[in-house]
């Protein structure tokens, strides 16, 4: 049941001294939420409320921020308002997504400014199942089918445990004013379909559905918990070394499971099925790209390299210093490399005579003057006219990369054309892929 003393529990299990601490509540003006602030009062407890009008169901909006308000007003604290204007331009879809994003930077901005290091919020049991559905039909695995964390980078969801009826009785109990979102009673949206049609059927099968629910997240949440500490003993019997590079035992972690694989390495960010697949049969010299490493086969090693910052490598990023001519195909993976927009292929595939070749090879965004000879057309043509003939969006030339040599020649403009000079022939016997 939820009482001020079982909440303070909860509480005191996500972090210690919480009377000690300072937080920014976000308050919607819903039942949960003003729940959360009332207690919060009632608790003597330091916390300041945010509460964000997206002016998207007229005076119902307007009267959501009153709520809020006149309990901030009349209960002494801090209020931080945010009004969505014209400026902030509301998408056509994924409402939602940017609603998300929108609250989150508003509380982080709050939270710098008046030095609040916890930020509350009021989800609750039923949110749980919930998200519990979603995950499962997106066959998020062990990680999503745990639920919400209670405590997620200094993010509080101290109501977690208990029901949205415990909270609708604790409301009237303590006559805490609150506004229902009619919105939420339509079903146009994922989780409100799941809110409104399926949960209800779920809760009529067992009058404990939700408390036995509650049991199953917290044995998920242990089995999530063992299964991370496995793949920590496991990750550290394949480290070879963790010094200046992180490089693992390639032999000895292929003999672990597909899904021993996929945790260790979405650490470094290689998180698509098909292109580990490809890691473990590449050969030796092949390099793998994601937001933040690349990949290098060396044999029987996996040598992990941190990249620098984005905003540090958008002029050039070697690709590959030489090329190890007792190889006879090296295959390089852009996959995270390259941003997907509507005009860019969603897959390419290169080969190149390797001896055709000045190293170091690498990426780099275009230059006044740059030209190739692409496959397919007659002669010499400038990158500037091609992006043009190509009709090529200002969007799309933004992520687009350039392929050169070591005399900084253009071979390619990556993923759309390969330069001719450069490609196979019959004589050939030394390939460079790239893909």
């Amino acid at each position: 049941m939820l009482e001020k003393s079982t909440f303070k529990k909860q509480l005191e299990n996500l972090i210690a001294f919480p009377e000690n601490q300072h937080y920014l509540l976000a308050v919607s003006g819903g039942a949960d939420s003003m729940v959360l602030a009332f207690i919060f009062k009632a608790l003597g407890l330091n916390f300041q409320v945010a509460h964000v009008n997206y002016k998207l169901r007229g005076e119902d909006s307007d009267s959501d921020q009153k709520v809020v308000e006149d309990f901030c007003f009349k209960n002494e604290i801090k209020f931080h308002l945010y009004e969505v204007s014209e400026q902030d331009k509301k998408p056509d879809n994924s409402i939602q997504l940017w609603a998300r994003e929108l609250r989150y930077d508003f509380f982080k901005q709050i939270q710098e400014k008046e030095n609040l290091e916890f930020l509350v919020t009021a989800h609750h049991l039923n949110d749980q199942l919930e998200t519990f559905i979603i995950n499962l039909s997106k066959a998020s695995g062990i990680k999503g089918l745990s639920g919400i964390p209670a405590n997620d980078n200094k993010i509080l969801r101290p109501l977690l445990h208990f029901s949205k009826d415990e909270i609708y009785d604790f409301a009237k109990e303590n006559n805490i004013a609150y506004r229902e979102d009619l919105s939420n009673k339509k079903s146009d949206y994922l989780r409100n379909k799941i809110r409104n049609e399926l949960v209800p059927k779920l809760l009529e099968t067992n009058d404990h559905f939700l408390e036995n629910f509650k049991k199953s997240l917290s044995y998920l949440n242990q089995t999530k918990d063992f299964v991370q500490q496995q793949i920590v003993e496991i990750e550290k019997k394949v480290t070879i070394s963790n010094k200046e590079n992180k490089i693992l035992d390639k032999e000895k972690l292929n003999l672990e499971s597909d899904f021993v694989k996929f945790e260790i390495l979405k650490k470094c960010g290689f998180n698509k099925v098909e292109e580990i697949k490809k890691i473990f049969t590449a050969e030796t010299g092949s390099r793998f790209f994601s937001a933040h490493y690349q990949l290098i086969i060396n044999r029987n090693e996996l040598i992990f390299n941190e990249l620098k910052k984005k905003t540090e490598i958008t002029e050039d990023l070697i690709l590959i210093q030489s090329f190890d001519f007792n190889e006879s195909t090296i295959e390089i993976d852009l996959t995270d490399i390259i941003d997907r927009v509507q005009e860019i292929p969603e897959t390419f595939r290169w080969e190149f005579d390797a001896k055709k070749l000045i190293f170091p090879l690498k990426l780099r965004k275009k230059k006044n003057g740059d030209y190739f000879y692409p496959i397919g057309m007659k002669g010499r043509k400038k990158i500037a006219k091609f992006f043009r003939d190509e009709k090529i969006s200002i969007l799309a030339k933004e992520k687009i990369w350039i392929l050169t040599d070591g005399n900084d020649s253009v071979l390619g403009v990556i993923p759309f054309r390969q330069d001719k000079r450069y490609t196979l022939t019959e004589k050939t016997q030394k390939v460079l892929r790239i893909v």
